[in-house]
């Protein structure tokens, strides 16, 4: 299958570049994938299309300011890093001016404050850093750090909790997991008295999620690994849940590839903690997903790819013609998608 079959035109000015104001009051598609019909609405409409019979499954990953500048100790050459996935104080990081980081070559941070010293080298611009530190690392990165927006977002972001879910909890992630982003706690309040039962995992986003693909196949591009966590108490719901026949809607990509990736390797939801480069596109058979709540996504991106697994390629491309015809905003920080199985 090519890589240009999720190939699409989208008006640069459809790339949002901030948030809205209100979470709520973006934009909402509604999919209707066996009907095959569309619906415009807004996303505090959400509310409207579950009901006590439905999971709602979230992601808690926490964004870090993942993003440090700092300059190579022997040369004073800038260097930058994208913190993605950590092992105590060892972290692998994707660096700008990668070809002057070598095994060896200590970076420097706040005049020392904090330093990072290459111990490997990895692929297409990826190190493996110790970091060298006193006190509390999160704590430093809170003072050092950067937020990590993506490439396509030109305007700084004043308030660095619009790129944070309101249920974000666990620290790690490189990125937003962004369809969560439309979500409030009066949103998820109405949900709760709706009887709506909500679930959350964690998924830490980094490479596997959003590096963009780079081969004419599909079948060639390889996934990297993310580190994911599902407790007891989810799991026994989300068990409960397919036995009795509910519906499990993932809010974004990345639980729903947290779900099937747990459900593929077990056959079964459970309590536990690993990695997945689980890669879904057309052709995959899905395991315990119903339903997915998602923000429009990159040309020629995995993660169209997943959506278009989902329904059919037919029906998102004809569904992001309708959405760029309507002025919907794409990406991060861009309107919503309820792809629904009725």
């Amino acid at each position: 299958m090519k890589t240009s079959e999720f190939d699409f035109v989208l008006p640069h000015e459809l790339i949002a570049q901030h948030p809205v104001s209100d979470r709520i009051s973006s934009k909402l598609l509604v999919l209707h994938k066996e009907s095959k019909t569309i619906e415009h609405k807004h996303f505090y409409d959400i509310t409207d299309y579950l009901t006590e019979n439905d999971v709602l499954v979230r992601n808690n990953t926490e964004v870090i300011p993942a993003r440090l500048f700092g300059f190579k100790e022997e040369t004073n050459a800038h260097v930058e890093l994208l913190l993605l996935k950590q092992d105590g104080d060892i972290w692998q990081a994707l660096v700008g001016n990668a070809r002057v980081v070598k095994v060896g070559t200590v970076i420097s941070f706040n005049d020392g404050q904090l330093k990072a010293e290459c111990l490997s080298i990895g692929d297409k611009g990826i190190r493996y850093f110790k970091m060298i530190y006193e006190g509390v690392f999160f704590e430093i990165l809170e003072q050092l750090g950067n937020v990590p927006l993506p490439p396509y977002i030109s305007e700084k972001l004043d308030d660095p909790s619009k790129y944070q879910t309101v249920y974000a909890k666990i620290k790690g992630s490189a990125a937003a997991p962004t369809a969560g982003l439309h979500f409030t706690d009066e949103i998820f309040e109405k949900l709760k008295q709706k009887n709506v039962q909500i679930v959350d995992v964690t998924l830490h986003v980094g490479l596997g999620t959003f590096r963009p693909m780079d081969t004419e196949v599909i079948e060639d591009h390889i996934m990297h690994k993310e580190f994911y966590m599902m407790s007891q108490e989810s799991a026994d719901i989300l068990n409960q849940a397919k036995a009795n026949g509910k519906r499990i809607i993932t809010v974004g990509t990345t639980s729903t590839r947290t779900l099937e990736a747990i459900y593929q390797k077990h056959g079964t939801f459970k309590e536990c903690c690993d990695e997945t480069d689980i890669f879904i596109f057309p052709g995959y058979q899905w395991k315990c997903v119903d339903a997915i709540i998602t923000n429009f996504h990159l040309p020629k991106s995995t993660l169209i790819m997943m959506i278009s697994s989902f329904s059919s390629t037919e029906l998102i491309k004809n569904a992001y013609k309708e959405a760029i015809e309507n002025k919907y905003r794409f990406f991060s920080f861009g309107d919503s998608m309820f792809i629904s199985n009725d």
